[in-house]
């Protein structure tokens, strides 16, 4: 396998992950590398933000289907052969990808410095992005095709999103495109208790194509409307009555808001690295699935996903891959219905299972069975550029409670960090076993009284409590009214993974 991502790579994004967390300091890997005078000036936070959250979700990924490209082969390259070029190559690639759009591509010096940094220091984004191109590209494409925009645009998803459908920034846009709330709620974009179509690969697409175009008509240059996109029509109009009226972009960047001074360079240079990938010996990470491997059907009622998992054997977390529009594990039944995608193999069983798909709950009625939700430990670690309210929305859990199950007093949070998180898991049983499988209830309000009915034991140096049917540590320190960090701390040599009813834990030290 020719493309690693090693413990290097792993460093690099650690140290990038504190950079984010002190705004004034800029890391480059390679500080040898000629970059511009003024350049901490730019802020780069949100793109890094973006190329680190990919790296970190790729680790945790299996592809399985990695390859060389027998283009980069047929180059002759080593595996760790970095190649460098004059300046004089990267203006005639630039004037020709100048030459083939109607997107004023400018091969300056600044432009050129923005993309040694980029084919040094972004190889790894690169590879990942061209690899989930494949799932996106084709219908990015159609889309352009449609509203007459240009088909470069498409890259344009890379610097907003790194081709992430669930990727957020920090001020709450969300998407491949990143829509904020409201400009998403103005292209059609619905959010409620179930769905975020900010995250709906398509119609999001079909959003962004038409505010685009929208911004091209207000400045009839599409660098300006780029950078529109970025900053807001409000900034780009301020920006050029304060330069004097200037409608050429790289005339009116130096007035720009500083990250939307660099984020047409980002757009150009990812452009850039995505048509020129093999002359760099960059090889792409191969998709979990390609869009032809995938197609769609509409519902016609209301589905728990968890059921897909039972009766078409799609798990929930390939489902949440193809489907990130869904918020909680419901899709509702709407006017318009809900259309979902799934692996191309599967919409035959789909299909065939429809009708028991739909009517799985009273299936489980006449089978006597129900369901329970059970408290389960799962630890997090933290991603660069994550905060613990990120975490608890990914949960769906209060930052308080993250708190209390870690023991912390502080909300911050460093890359690496690993924190126990409480989530609740289903679990089928037969009814007559539901009263016994139950979780304790976590209600501290409850805690005194409860407290009056357990029976305690002590060995001269510890109170022990004696676990129940279904509870942890955590629905311990809440029946009981006890800090959970203090459980935690008493606790130590514990394996929670190996609790049982009926194993003693300490609860006061004597």
């Amino acid at each position: 396998m020719r493309y690693l991502l090693g413990l290097t790579g792993i460093l690099f994004v650690c140290l990038i992950g504190r950079a984010q967390e002190e705004e004034t300091e800029l890391l480059i890997a390679d500080d040898s590398i000629p970059f511009m005078g003024d350049v901490d000036t730019f802020e780069y936070e949100r793109f890094l933000e973006i190329v680190e959250f990919s790296l970190f979700e790729h680790y945790k990924e299996v592809w399985g289907k990695e390859r060389a490209y027998e283009v980069i082969d047929s180059m002759g390259y080593e595996e760790s052969d970095r190649p460098t070029y004059p300046d004089s190559v990267y203006v005639a690639r630039l004037n020709k990808l100048n030459e083939s759009t109607i997107i004023d591509i400018q091969a300056n010096d600044d432009m050129i410095t923005v993309i040694k940094y980029f084919v040094r220091n972004r190889r790894k984004f690169t590879a990942l992005c061209i690899g989930r191109s494949k799932l996106f590209f084709p219908m990015y494409e159609e889309y352009l095709d449609k509203y007459q925009i240009p088909i470069e645009l498409k890259y344009l998803s890379v610097i907003e999103s790194g081709l992430r459908p669930t990727a957020k920034s920090r001020v709450g846009a969300s998407g491949l495109w990143q829509f904020m709330y409201r400009t998403g709620r103005m292209y059609g974009l619905e959010t409620d208790s179930y769905v975020d179509e900010r995250n709906d690969p398509e119609k999001a697409t079909d959003a962004a194509c038409r505010y685009l175009k929208y911004l091209y008509g207000m400045y009839g240059d599409w660098s300006i409307a780029l950078a529109a996109y970025n900053a807001g029509p409000g900034n780009v109009n301020k920006a050029i009555r304060r330069s004097g009226g200037q409608m050429n972009y790289w005339s009116l960047r130096p007035f720009l808001p500083k990250e939307t001074q660099m984020y047409v360079p980002n757009f150009i240079a990812m452009v850039y690295m995505m048509n020129y990938y093999p002359e760099h010996n960059i090889v792409p990470v191969e998709p979990k699935i390609y869009d032809h491997e995938v197609d769609t059907v509409c519902l016609k009622d209301v589905v728990r996903i968890h059921y897909l998992d039972s009766l078409i054997g799609l798990s929930d977390e390939d489902f949440e891959y193809l489907n990130p529009t869904y918020k909680t594990n419901i899709i509702p039944k709407t006017e318009h219905p809900q259309c979902i995608t799934l692996p191309v193999e599967l919409i035959p069983v789909f299909l065939e299972k429809e009708a028991e798909i739909y009517a799985y709950e009273k299936n489980l009625d006449s089978l006597q069975m129900s369901f329970v939700t059970l408290e389960k430990k799962k630890y997090h670690y933290v991603e660069a550029g994550e905060s613990m309210a990120m975490v608890a929305e990914k949960y769906d859990v209060m930052v308080s409670d993250i708190k209390n199950w870690n023991g912390l007093k502080y909300t911050k949070v460093y890359p690496g960090q690993r924190l126990t998180i409480m989530i609740q898991e289903k679990k089928y049983v037969p009814k007559t076993e539901v009263s016994s499988v139950k979780t304790t209830s976590s209600s501290s309000s409850s805690s005194s009284s409860s407290s009056s009915k357990v029976n305690y034991s002590y060995d001269g140096k510890y109170k022990y409590y004696t676990l129940q049917n279904g509870e942890s540590l955590w629905t311990v320190s809440q029946k009981l009214g006890i800090p959970f960090g203090r459980i935690q701390e008493l606790n130590r040599d514990l394996d929670p993974k190996r609790m049982q009813p009926g194993d003693k834990i300490r609860i006061e030290k004597i």
